[in-house]
């Protein structure tokens, strides 16, 4: 049903910009012009986008197609080189011409990706996008074509540069290809053997303008919902958040009674990411410290107040998170600041303040038998000004004594009341006076 939306709309488009026109050529309509198919390719090429370009090229040789447009915006390839050179070979030996644009404005080109402008009958690219990092230690199908894209090793260069390094098609005006609709028409005319691609016409208005108009209807086409789905998760910020918020609700779940929806949600989001980390290269290493930092904030949580193991674990977070994915060419593949301050953050609010708060109220009161703590003495750990944390039965407690003279680290107290999560006590000795008074 979306194709046949998109068809039609671009029908009716195409029958607006035609009225009040005269065809310069002959009185034809676009009935028996065939469509061109469109393949959006965003992110990196990992196997679901290496697959579904097969799957692409196998299509248009079936359905009718004149041609197929890979409208590309990749950073670069993270499959092997055998499945790389299997989409650049399916590709090469297409029946059906394929075009590569990289657009629209902004997109980019990368690394092992470049390698698609090799085999490419023509290819374009928008004002604003950049090409370039290609990865020589892969060699394609197509001798001259990798000839065409060589100079761009080691570098990555605008589209003026590009043109004037001979890497795209010659048939592309020196403005590039800023839409769709301006590749079309850098495809009509494109002879391979007896095939003559007619993508536009052209048309002289009233007015006596002289124009181009599409003709044939581009039919777009995406990635399924689970391939969408598993190409999502296959990205450096939504693998890596995924992993963080995966191993933080296992670890909400763990001390909570039962399994719910957060052990549930935590098991998906966990196994998300290690299918998005093993597709992309990540570095066992520190996807280790992370999780040996989710266990050193475990050990705090279980006590319910911040100490040693959570300074540990923060260090052991942000370590993994800035290494957790090894470079491509071109990129370094680092997850972006705004995610790695969204991760590490939230990893330190979570478990500084929300985490230990929630296991003291769900297993400090008083209804499952804290009272017998009420006439013990403590030993002070973090001095009492009139908040503090005191040391009862070898276990950490939140503190705070209604005195007006602080309770120093190593004194003695005693537990005169419990307070929700909180011990109320007072000085074993030198008892000052109660300034609410």
């Amino acid at each position: 049903m979306r194709r046949l939306a998109i068809a039609l709309l671009t029908g009716i488009a195409v029958l607006g910009l035609g009225a009040g026109s005269v065809i310069a050529q002959d009185d034809s309509t676009t009935d028996d012009v065939a469509p061109v198919d469109v393949l959006q390719v965003d992110g990196f090429i990992d196997h679901v986008v290496a697959a579904e370009l097969v799957d692409a090229v196998d299509r248009v040789a079936t359905n009718g197609s004149q041609a197929l447009i890979l409208q590309v915006d990749s950073a670069g390839v993270v499959v092997d080189d055998a499945e790389l050179l299997e989409v650049l070979n399916t590709i090469n030996d297409s029946p059906v011409p394929v075009a590569v644009w990289v657009g629209p404005t902004g997109a980019r080109l990368l690394g092992g990706a470049v390698h698609l402008l090799g085999v490419a009958d023509v290819s374009g690219m928008a004002p604003g996008a950049e090409v370039g990092y290609l990865d020589t230690s892969i060699t394609g199908p197509d001798p001259e074509g990798a000839t065409r894209i060589a100079p761009l090793a080691n570098r990555a260069v605008g589209l003026s540069d590009a043109r004037d390094l001979g890497v795209f098609d010659q048939r592309v005006s020196d403005e590039g290809i800023a839409t769709i609709a301006n590749m079309l028409d850098a495809l009509d005319g494109y002879t391979e053997g007896d095939t003559v691609l007619e993508t536009t016409i052209e048309v002289v208005t009233d007015e006596g303008t002289v124009q181009r108009n599409t003709v044939a209807v581009p039919r777009f086409t995406k990635l399924s919902l689970l391939d969408q789905l598993l190409h999502t998760v296959a990205s450096p910020p939504v693998a890596y958040l995924l992993l963080l918020i995966g191993l933080a609700l296992l670890i909400f779940e763990f001390f909570t009674a039962g399994v719910g929806v957060a052990g549930v949600v935590g098991a998906v989001s966990t196994l998300l990411a290690g299918y998005g980390i093993a597709e992309l290269p990540g570095r066992a290493w520190a996807v280790a410290l992370i999780v040996a930092a989710m266990i050193a904030f475990a050990v705090d949580v279980q006590v319910g107040i911040p100490r040693t193991w959570t300074g540990i674990g923060i260090v052991l977070t942000i370590v993994g998170s800035l290494w957790i994915f090894e470079p491509l060419p071109g990129t370094s593949l680092r997850p972006p600041w705004i995610s790695l301050i969204v991760g590490i953050g939230g990893v330190m609010l979570t478990f500084i303040a929300g985490m230990p708060s929630m296991t003291r109220t769900r297993f400090a009161t008083p209804t499952i038998g804290r009272e017998w703590m009420i006439g013990s003495e403590g030993i002070v750990a973090e001095r009492i000004g009139p908040d503090g944390v005191v040391t009862v039965g070898d276990v950490d407690w939140r503190a705070r004594t209604n005195r007006a003279t602080p309770v120093e680290v190593g004194e003695t107290v005693k537990v005169v009341a419990i307070d929700g999560v909180t011990l109320e006590v007072e000085p074993m000795e030198g008892a000052a006076r109660d300034y609410r008074r």
